[in-house]
């Protein structure tokens, strides 16, 4: 069983992910993001296809900051230098770190074949420009601002699909990476039963051994949620009690049983 496997097998509820350091924070809203453009792109009315490029412009606006690039390919090489680590250990196997390592490598092959610039096609692109100014507007990508994105919204999906897919394919590798990158995290990290004494909750992290992300998981149906705040030295978390939308969720008095897991 994998520690998500765990997770969910313990609570079959919604896991909880708090980034302990940029980079984890950076990886995991390009992945949001990345999962949101490909739920909308499969879908024809024109409502979805605005959803997914609006996504893909914000892609692009984290995507500007920094060579993220370059970050993912330190953490893919990273990565595959644990798993050759694994190749001598006993009980692993083989057959799936195989697999594994084989993907890494492809993702790593592919990122590095794009080259630095790989994004600057859509940044200068003149028709996602427009669109990515207006988007800073309330209201801004409608019709009477935007005829041209109306009319290119009003072709058939077949024609938007291609469009929206020869975008999407020079992200991809990118995206894919951190996709694989999150899941290796993930799964490396084994949950463990806490209790949170009177809704709160206090972790102190070894600093030989960095933690980059917490995923903490309550029982289903629960109407507790977690706040965490604190950096990768240590952090604090609060379970709060939603009552509804009306209302200020309070903090929580009893002992909260959860399952944690620290990622490094």
């Amino acid at each position: 069983m994998t520690s998500s496997d765990s997770l969910r097998a313990a609570q079959i509820g919604p896991v909880y992910e708090q980034p302990l350091n940029e980079r984890m924070r950076t990886f995991l809203r390009l992945d949001f993001l990345y999962q949101q453009a490909l739920f909308h792109e499969e879908r024809e009315d024109p409502w979805s296809t605005r959803a997914a490029m609006s996504a893909l412009l914000e892609i692009l606006a984290i995507t500007a900051r920094g060579d993220i690039r370059s970050e993912v390919l330190k953490d893919l090489e990273r990565q595959m230098t644990v798993m050759h680590d694994y190749a001598s250990r006993a009980g692993v196997d083989n057959s799936r770190l195989k697999a594994v390592l084989s993907n890494l490598t492809r993702l790593r092959t592919e990122l590095n074949s794009v080259g630095a610039l790989f994004m600057q096609r859509l940044r200068d692109s003149e028709f996602l420009n427009s669109i990515k100014h207006r988007s800073t507007i309330p209201g801004g990508t409608c019709e009477f601002d935007l005829p041209d994105y109306r009319h290119w919204l009003d072709q058939p999906f077949a024609a938007r699909s291609k469009a929206f897919g020869d975008w999407m394919a020079t992200i991809r590798p990118l995206c894919d990476a951190v996709t694989e990158l999150l899941w290796l995290t993930r799964e490396a990290a084994r949950p463990r039963p806490e209790v949170a004494t009177g809704g709160t909750f206090q972790i102190a992290f070894d600093r030989e051994n960095p933690c980059q992300l917490l995923r903490l998981a309550l029982p289903a149906g629960t109407q507790l949620f977690p706040e965490i705040s604190g950096s990768h030295h240590r952090c604090s978390i609060r379970f709060l009690s939603w009552n509804d939308v009306n209302s200020r969720p309070v903090q929580a008095t009893e002992d909260v049983q959860f399952q944690l897991a620290v990622c490094t």
